[in-house]
C-alpha cells in the first residue's frame, strides 16, 4: 500500500504528518510527505526515515514577508500550481492521498486524487474551518464580513462566497489543464462528506456541522526520543523548574521585543527561563546565568521539568503542553491560536492572553495565575485525558479508505 501525505503550511501542519507516517508504517505502507521546501520539515521527515517531495515556495519566507492581503489571491495560485505540477507525480502509483494545510493547497491535493482516480482524505488540525451553527467562520485578511450579519448559518455561507473568489479561479485554471470539470465551491470541495479532525477530543471536542459528518481521530503524536541536550539538562538540574518561552513557526510581527519583556516578567517572579529561537528567532537579553536559549527541541521531554510554558497556542504545541500537565500562558498571535487560547483557559489549565503583543505587565499577572498551585493541579489532571493513540486509530482508517 503506497500512501502520499499532502501539506502546505507551518511546522503544526507538518509534525503530525510524521507521526502518522510511523504508524503507516508499521502498517506495512510505503509514505512519503509532500510539504514546503524548508530546512527544518525536510530534516523532521529525514530524521524518522521518510521521503519528502518539495512542494511550493518556502513557508518560513512567506510567514516573515509579512505578506498584504491583497496578494493573497496569487500566492494561493502559486501553491495551487505545484500541487498540481510536484504533486501530481509523487502521486503517481500511490493508492490514497491525505490532503491537509491550507485551504488552496488542499484543493489542489485533493483535485490530483480526483485525476488520478484514487481516494482521497481532507484533515485539519483544528475545527475552526469546519462550518458549525455554534460558531461563526474567521474571516480571511482584508475580508470582513458585515458587521450587521449575526447569524452563523449566514456567515457561513458568506465564508464558502469569501473563500471562492479567492481561490476558486486558480483552482479551476489548473483542473482545467488536467481535463478536470470546475469546482463551484472550494470551501465544501475540500472538506468533503467526512473530514478528519485531528485533535484530543478532552482537549478539542468536536462540535456540531453543517452537512457533514466530522470523524475525530485524536491527535498525531509522534512519540519522541531524542535525549536533550547536555547543556540543557545542566542547566535544568541547577535550580528550580524554568518558564518556557517560545513562539513556534510565529514571526512576532506585532512584539519584536517578545523575548525582553517574556525574560523580565519571569525573573519578576522569581524564576529561571528557557527562550526557544523559533522562526522568531528570539534570543536572550544578556548574558544571565538565570536563561538558557534552545533551537530545535524535544518540547515532550522539557515541558514535564518546567514550572510554565508561555507559547503562541498552535494546535501542537498547546496538545503538548496539555500532555505534560505544564500550565500555560497563551499569547494568540493568528488564525485558530485564539481559539486554543480559550480552550486552555476554559480548562483551567493556563491563561489566554488578552491579544498578540505581551507586556511585562500583562504577562507577570498571567504568570500569577498560572503559577499557583491550583492551576498545576488542574494541569496534571487534565494531562491524564489526552489520548496518545490518535496518529495509530489516523493510519487504520486511513488504509481503510485505500481499500
Amino acid at each position: 500500500m503506497r500512501v502520499l501525505l499532502m501539506a502546505y503550511g507551518s511546522r503544526g501542519d507538518i509534525e503530525p504528518l510524521a507521526g502518522l507516517a510511523v504508524e503507516l508504517r508499521a502498517l506495512g505502507a510505503q509514505v512519503r510527505v509532500c510539504a514546503p521546501p524548508d530546512e527544518d520539515f525536510a530534516q523532521r521527515l529525514a530524521g524518522i526515515g521518510v521521503p519528502m517531495v518539495p512542494i511550493g515556495p518556502s513557508a518560513r519566507a512567506a510567514m516573515q514577508a509579512k505578506p498584504q492581503p491583497s496578494s493573497l489571491p496569487q500566492r494561493a495560485a502559486e501553491i495551487i500550481a505545484s500541487q498540481f505540477e510536484a504533486g501530481a507525480e509523487a502521486a503517481e502509483g500511490c493508492d490514497v492521498l491525505l490532503a491537509t494545510g491550507a485551504m488552496p493547497a488542499a484543493a489542489g491535493a485533493r483535485s490530483v486524487a480526483e485525476k488520478l482516480g484514487i481516494p482521497s482524505v481532507s484533515v485539519t488540525f483544528q475545527q475552526l474551518t469546519l462550518p458549525s451553527p455554534r460558531r461563526a467562520p474567521l474571516a480571511y485578511p482584508g475580508r470582513p464580513f458585515p458587521s450587521e450579519v449575526t447569524d452563523n448559518r449566514t456567515l457561513w455561507d458568506l465564508d464558502a462566497q469569501s473563500i471562492h473568489a479567492l481561490f476558486g479561479e486558480a483552482l479551476n485554471t489548473n483542473r482545467a489543464s488536467f481535463g478536470l470539470p470546475p469546482v463551484e465551491n472550494v470551501r465544501d470541495y475540500v472538506i468533503g462528506d467526512q473530514p478528519w479532525l485531528a485533535t484530543d477530543p478532552a482537549l478539542d471536542p468536536a462540535q456540531e456541522a453543517l452537512g457533514f459528518d466530522i470523524v475525530q481521530t485524536g491527535a498525531w503524536i509522534l512519540p519522541d526520543t531524542n535525549p536533550l541536550p547536555a547543556e540543557l539538562v545542566a542547566f535544568l538540574e541547577a535550580g528550580a523548574p524554568p518558564v518556557y518561552v517560545g513562539f513556534g513557526s510565529m514571526p512576532l510581527h506585532a512584539s519584536k521585543d517578545a523575548a525582553q519583556v517574556a525574560i523580565e516578567a519571569v525573573r519578576a517572579q522569581g524564576l529561571r527561563v528557557i527562550v526557544s529561537s523559533g522562526w522568531a528567532d528570539l534570543a536572550l537579553i544578556d548574558d544571565g546565568a538565570d536563561c538558557f536559549v534552545v533551537g530545535e527541541v524535544n518540547q515532550q521531554a522539557l515541558f514535564p521539568r518546567t514550572a510554565a510554558v508561555i507559547h503562541h497556542g498552535g494546535a501542537g504545541t498547546t496538545t503538548t503542553a496539555t500532555r505534560a500537565g505544564a500550565p500555560q500562558v497563551v499569547v494568540p498571535q493568528m488564525a485558530d491560536q485564539p481559539y486554543w487560547a480559550g480552550r486552555v483557559a476554559e480548562l483551567g489549565i493556563g491563561v489566554a492572553h488578552d491579544g498578540p503583543t505581551p507586556t511585562f505587565e500583562s504577562l507577570s499577572t498571567a504568570l500569577e495565575t498560572v503559577l499557583a498551585p491550583a492551576t498545576r493541579a488542574r494541569a496534571a489532571t487534565v494531562a491524564g485525558t489526552v489520548r496518545t493513540d490518535g496518529a495509530a486509530v489516523a493510519a487504520r482508517l486511513l488504509l481503510d479508505a485505500a481499500g
